[in-house]
């Protein structure tokens, strides 16, 4: 990044320096390293701006801290024992919390002249092609995995626990019968397979904007050779959220779009899909769709979320609770001769169902209010990026319904919440 102003350091060294911290086994908690230095570079320039509405995202994060005090406590039809590894888990996530919360106000104080919208967008499309790449390594080379420095070096008891595992330990990809046999679902370079399809999609959008709407001749005619790349991994993630959220992102190109950008768009999705019936993909697409395994997973789970958080509606239970039994059976699910029975925690479907078990219905409505509420001021902004921020937001409300916002999620949300900010600001001084 030559010529990038010393203060946009940081920022660069996350989104661009990714695959060095997925190496490392920082991965999700790249934001935790980097934002101290973020918070010095705030405490040098104060008073500190902050955007509207961010009040709700105070009330959030207050909410966790006031969470914290039910860490010991267990919602009916629930089990385990208030150990390490839950307090490791809700600090971690506390941690995360405020390290997003010093992120964007940083990005929001950062002036044009330190970092140009333009160059925070195209760092996105660079974490897109990194995304990408990591995809393709998921469907060429599923079994791929390697223990990371940090993971050798931390404890066994706390590297052991699956939350902070599936964090430090690089994988690229995750091995699921979905479609009634062992398959890979690409998750290189993020956490899961999920967070990889929440990702890919916000990215590309920025990705487009960088490349496309504010790119040059060469650019421009890198963007369709490198979008039918990323088709692969998009198909094989066989990730049902991300491709919905693909349908919703044209969908609302559409309706945002006048004259001929809706004329060009048109054209364009007419002709993917096209080629999409054409080419092999749509036979996966079609067998996906024919084994809808997880839905009574998803179905059980999320009801078992609310009666639990129904019992603490105000605060919550600091962090995730395991039901007893599972959507086919009353007893416990994983034992010591069947370690792999069982099913994903409470609030593991979705970051909805999460805040509501960690943060009670309080702490869904806040999370919820935020990013609807950001959708609805800068709805008309009908620049490049203020539509494609509005987009992101779009998506965020949809994916917590399907999708953990914890790690790498939020944090790409959070950064479209700071460019529409950005944006707004300035509008206000031109």
């Amino acid at each position: 990044m030559r010529g990038l102003h010393p203060a946009a350091w940081p920022i660069a060294a996350l989104l661009v320096g990714y695959p060095l911290w997925w190496v490392l086994g920082f991965g999700g908690l790249s934001v935790v390293a980097v934002a101290p230095v973020m918070a010095l570079v705030l405490w040098r320039r104060r008073p500190i701006r902050a955007p509207r509405g961010f009040g709700l995202w105070l009330l959030l994060l207050a909410g966790y801290l006031v969470s914290g005090f039910m860490l010991g406590e267990m919602p009916p039809d629930t089990y385990g024992e208030f150990g390490a590894g839950r307090l490791i888990g809700y600090l971690m996530r506390l941690s995360l919390y405020v390290s997003l919360l010093i992120m964007v106000l940083y990005l929001g104080n950062l002036a044009e002249r330190e970092l140009p919208q333009l160059t925070l967008v195209r760092m996105l499309g660079t974490l897109f092609l990194t995304t990408v790449a990591g995809g393709l390594l998921g469907v060429l080379a599923p079994h791929a995995e390697f223990t990371s420095p940090v993971e050798s070096i931390l404890p066994g008891w706390i590297s052991g626990n699956s939350f902070v595992h599936n964090l430090i330990h690089p994988t690229a990809a995750q091995t699921q019968w979905v479609l009634g046999h062992p398959s890979p679902r690409p998750e290189a370079p993020f956490e899961w397979a999920n967070a990889w399809g929440s990702n890919v999609s916000v990215l590309l959008v920025w990705f487009v904007v960088g490349w496309w709407a504010h790119g040059g001749p060469r650019r421009r005619l890198a963007v369709v050779p490198l979008l039918a790349l990323a088709a692969v991994p998009i198909v094989y993630s066989l990730n049902r959220g991300l491709w919905i959220g693909l349908g919703v992102a044209v969908a609302y190109l559409l309706l945002r779009l006048g004259g001929r950008a809706r004329v060009a768009a048109c054209a364009a999705v007419t002709a993917g899909a096209l080629a999409f019936f054409l080419s092999p993909l749509q036979a996966m697409v079609a067998q996906r769709l024919e084994n809808p395994h997880s839905n009574d997973i998803r179905a059980f789970t999320v009801s078992e979320t609310i009666a639990a958080a129904s019992t603490s509606p105000l605060i919550g239970y600091g962090n995730t609770r395991s039901a007893r039994g599972n959507h086919r059976t009353v007893t416990t699910g994983k034992t010591d001769w069947c370690p792999t029975c069982g099913h994903p925690p409470l609030g593991g479907d979705g970051h909805l169902w999460h805040l509501m078990i960690t943060q009670g219905f309080t702490g869904a409505a806040l999370y919820s209010a935020f990013f609807a509420g950001a959708a609805r001021r800068h709805w008309r902004d009908r620049s490049p990026i203020g539509m494609a921020g509005v987009l992101v937001m779009i998506l965020t409300l949809l994916y917590m319904f399907v999708y953990d916002g914890l790690v790498t999620p939020l944090s790409l949300y959070l950064i479209s919440f700071a460019l529409l900010w950005r944006n707004s600001m300035a509008s206000t001084t031109a």
